[in-house]
């Protein structure tokens, strides 16, 4: 069956009672929010039920709606935040519960706070128990290619990597830069092993429908039995959704843009094909 094409979320919210909506390429490009999907957020918690951002940034929710405001996102236009930086802390925490824990950390200077208050000794590889992958140090000037000798160094030593970032590519502005699920694919293709925290994995749309049934007992209404997942990503937001048995809405004009013409149902089902992934609805961006 051919995707549907629809014009916005309207046409599809009723047979919905709750949003599970990524964020980079749907919500904000990393510079500004879109203003069409802030108002079909906020219309669909309006009259529908609880929306929640679940995103890949390898950052704690409270940073990641910090960084969502900042860029002119209403607060009431959802309910919760659920980020795969949350679920590594988290892992991190329990890691270093007993012992301080020798960690060697890929990404910039700026997410240091993802281990900022946690029993952690920043180390190089030699000493390290385990490594995190947040993204490249340098996004805008690097690629993976920097990291092959580092790589090949943990493969060496057998490190785990925990992936905050399961993303291979995102939208910035207009230009697509390299994330932590970029490094995270080279270090298993040596043959690393990887722990990723985020989408398309399993547990984390698990969290981010139990903060749907609690966002919506807090507005006295019924557990979500129907939910959507929103998101521009096949990889991630798609075939996650697809593995946790949700319906999905494809952004078509996000990182696949160029992929995504001409702009047919028949040309994107066989985009669909390619991937592996489904969706019942597609739009070009997120609107009402």
């Amino acid at each position: 069956m051919l995707p549907r094409l629809i014009s916005g979320l309207s046409e599809i919210a009723p047979g919905h009672d709750a949003l599970i909506c990524d964020v980079w390429g749907v919500v904000h490009d990393g510079h500004r929010h879109h203003a069409a999907a802030a108002e079909a957020l906020y219309r669909f918690k309006q009259e529908h039920g609880p929306v929640v951002l679940l995103t890949n940034a390898p950052r704690v929710p409270s940073e990641v709606q910090a960084q969502c405001t900042s860029y002119g996102l209403p607060p009431d236009c959802y309910d919760a935040i659920v980020s795969s930086g949350g679920a590594a802390r988290e892992e991190l925490a329990r890691r270093s519960v007993k012992a301080t824990l020798p960690l060697y950390y890929i990404g910039p200077d700026r997410d240091l706070a993802m281990i900022a208050g946690l029993d952690i000794d920043r180390v190089g590889i030699a000493e390290a128990e385990i490594a995190l992958a947040i993204g490249l140090r340098d996004d805008l000037s690097e690629t993976p290619d920097h990291y092959v000798d580092a790589l090949k160094a943990m493969c060496a030593r057998g490190l785990v990597m925990l992936c905050a970032n399961p993303d291979l590519v995102v939208h910035r502005g207009e230009r697509l830069v390299y994330c932590a699920g970029s490094l995270a694919k080279a270090y298993e293709d040596m043959g690393g092993p990887v722990i990723y925290y985020g989408k398309p994995h399993r547990p984390v749309y698990d969290s981010a429908l139990a903060a749907a049934a609690l966002a919506a007992k807090a507005a006295n209404r019924q557990s979500p039995k129907r939910p959507l997942a929103v998101g521009d990503g096949l990889l991630t937001d798609i075939k996650g959704a697809n593995g946790a048995g949700l319906e999905a809405l494809f952004i078509a004009d996000g990182v696949h843009g160029e992929e995504t013409r001409p702009y047919t149902a028949e040309h994107i089902q066989a985009l669909f094909t390619r991937f592996g992934a489904k969706a019942g609805a597609v739009t070009r961006a997120l609107k009402w």
